[in-house]
């Protein structure tokens, strides 16, 4: 007994095979990482407590230095000689509206009285008045000495917690032969306060030179500008001249891992602390946090590996059902696929392959045809040579019977101008049923000089009934041409041809072909044209090719412009057409004209039709070609 084996679809198996990989890499990874922090935790989170305080002292640092460009760019207006009094104050409107963070700005002359600006808005929102503030700074001054000396000086100058600020005090030089000044700007400590208050897991905080509070995310700490020099991480920071420093102390029992890093900016460092167990309890929850995040990786490449294999092998489910409709002889199926992978060179290489079939599914089918076609008209040659045969005494006779008839009659009575007619049309016949057994034993047609525009009206004669009652109007163009060497008969089939394809193509409605003669660059040049609805460029290609044809089935064996082909060339001839869809198309014919000294006739053999695929028409040096109106 056969056991059957379960089919797995691809989509399957390629899901399976990433989440184990998946898997297998956040296996690794999450273990790799709980055995370094259960390794040293400490180190781990000291190296962090260090890094945090780093932080805030670079921001800190950017920060402080954004303040002071700013004053030393009020002071350098205040002194400018280029600047009018309306410019320099509508500078320091625009400083305390462009940056909020200020409050007040005072600038010291040598043995002058300071004078202050204030953002009015500020205090009034914070309800703090301007004597509050110079109260503040007669009770805690600043130096000018230390200030023009070169010194940056910050100090914390809260008067209320809802105003937490400071001062940042610094020298300016106005230039050669002035003495320095002191600019102090008060500054809001809101951005400083939110740099502090970023990490939710450590205690930061800023202190200056003394180890008394700068900022904190507590306003009220900020406000009583507690005094931090005892904090052991602090007193690191005031006695050893290192830029950063780490160290684990104990306070009231319980254990801190602190870290500070010097601002190198106006004598700061930036603190940051946190308690040893809840150090570790943070270190507990980025492992559950890994752990939950792992899952969350699992899941979400579970939902994409799914999502990204059904787009993988939709594709090939598409060929999977193409190659089935194509094993059943549907030819026209074309798989759309927009990748530019293998797959989609594949199913490209799958629609070429379909095209190729049906295209080659036609060409046999026309073949086909085109074999069943010559056949057909094989028989009829051999048909018309046993008719013409039987046709050609009896039109001899009826030649004889009226040239005897014509010579008893008046030349100058109606009589002799219908047997005359009956002459010329029988003679006509005559040697019609002659060209067709020449052209059935493939024998060679006589030439001769003849004049194209009696060719022409022999031709507009024929047809004039034909395309009358099919309300088709003639124009004639004949201009006064040399003579040209050829066959008169086979131009008039040619002429008599184009005309009819011109009727059929504007039937029902009717319209209008004109023919013209003239001579254009030493040939010359017939000219059939008609108000039919055009020609395609798709069209245009195939139009001289044997059993091409746009009629339908049974009005039409595609030989027409092939013969017609045939016996232009063998008049070392040119044929073109010029044509637009939807504005009627044009036959142009050219022929060299018969000159002084030229040779006599030679027997021309008789027209042959063109092999499919021949792109160029006419005499040896080349000629141009186009297709006949659709129905031709």
């Amino acid at each position: 007994m056969q056991i059957k084996r379960l089919a797995v679809p691809i989509r399957i198996k390629i899901l399976i095979s990433l989440l184990l990989v998946v898997t297998f890499v956040v296996s690794i990874i999450t273990f790799t990482m709980v055995r370094l922090f259960q390794k040293d935790k400490t180190t781990y989170v000291v190296d962090l407590t260090s890094f945090v305080a780093q932080n805030v002292a670079s921001e800190t640092e950017t920060l402080l230095r954004s303040y002071y460009d700013q004053v030393q760019s009020f002071a350098r207006v205040l002194y400018s000689e280029e600047m009018s009094t309306e410019q320099k104050t509508e500078f320091v409107k625009s400083l305390f509206r462009d940056y909020e963070d200020f409050i007040a700005i005072t600038l010291v002359n040598p043995g002058g009285q300071p004078a202050t600006v204030y953002d009015a808005r500020i205090l009034e929102e914070a309800d703090v008045a301007q004597k509050d503030l110079i109260a503040f700074r007669e009770a805690n001054p600043i130096s000018p000495k230390a200030v023009m000396e070169g010194r940056l000086v910050i100090q914390n100058s809260t008067v209320s917690e809802k105003l937490p600020s400071f001062t940042l005090a610094a020298g300016y030089n106005p230039g050669e032969g002035a003495e320095p000044v002191s600019v102090m700007a008060v500054i809001h400590l809101n951005r400083l306060m939110a740099i502090q208050g970023r990490s939710k897991v450590f205690d930061t905080l800023l202190v200056d030179s003394n180890g008394t509070l700068l900022s904190h995310r507590d306003p009220s700490l900020v406000y009583q500008r507690a005094d931090f020099s005892s904090l052991p991480v602090v007193q690191a920071f005031l006695k050893e001249p290192v830029v950063a420093k780490s160290l684990e102390y104990t306070i009231k029992e319980t254990t801190y891992l602190g870290a500070f890093a010097r601002v190198n900016f106006g004598g700061l460092a930036a603190v940051a602390q946190i308690q040893k167990n809840v150090a570790y309890l943070t270190a507990r929850d980025l492992i559950n946090s890994l752990l939950a995040v792992a899952f969350a990786i699992l899941a979400v490449s579970g939902i994409v590996s799914l999502i990204w294999s059904q787009r993988l092998t939709r594709p090939i489910e598409r060929l999977f059902q193409a190659t089935r409709e194509v094993a059943k002889g549907q030819f026209d199926v074309a798989v759309q696929v927009n990748s530019r992978d293998e797959i989609g060179q594949l199913a490209g290489s799958f629609n070429q392959m379909a095209s190729e079939l049906k295209a080659r599914e036609e060409a046999l089918k026309q073949a086909q045809a085109a074999l069943i076609q010559s056949e057909k008209m094989a028989a009829f040659g051999q048909l018309g040579a046993g008719i013409a045969h039987e046709v050609k005494n009896p039109l001899a006779g009826i030649l004889g019977y009226a040239q005897l008839a014509m010579r008893k009659v008046e030349k100058e009575g109606p009589t002799y101008k219908h047997l005359e007619i009956i002459e010329k049309e029988t003679r006509r016949c005559k040697t019609i049923i002659e060209n067709l057994l020449k052209f059935a034993r493939q024998e060679k047609a006589e030439f001769s000089a003849l004049d194209l525009n009696h060719v022409a009206e022999d031709s507009v004669a024929i047809v004039d009934h034909q395309l009358t009652i099919n309300k088709v109007a003639i124009e004639k163009r004949l201009e006064t041409v040399p003579r040209i060497m050829g066959n008169a008969n086979q131009l008039q089939q040619v002429i008599m041809n184009l005309m009819i394809n011109a009727q059929q193509a504007m039937e029902p409605s009717g319209g209008k072909v004109s023919i013209a003669t003239r001579v254009a660059d030493d040939q010359v040049e017939i000219r059939v044209s008609d108000t039919g609805p055009g020609i395609s460029p798709e069209i245009q290609a195939k139009i001289f090719e044997p059993f091409f044809t746009t009629k339908p089935a049974g009005k039409g064996t595609g030989l027409g412009l092939s013969v017609t082909y045939g016996i232009i060339r063998d008049h070392n001839g040119r044929i073109r057409v010029e044509s637009e869809p939807g504005q009627g198309a044009t036959f142009i014919m050219s022929f060299p004209m018969v000159k002084e000294g030229d040779p006599e006739p030679v027997m021309a053999p008789a027209p042959l039709q063109k092999v499919a695929g021949t792109s160029e028409l006419g005499n040896p040096d080349g000629g141009q070609h186009d297709v006949q109106n659709p129905g031709r």
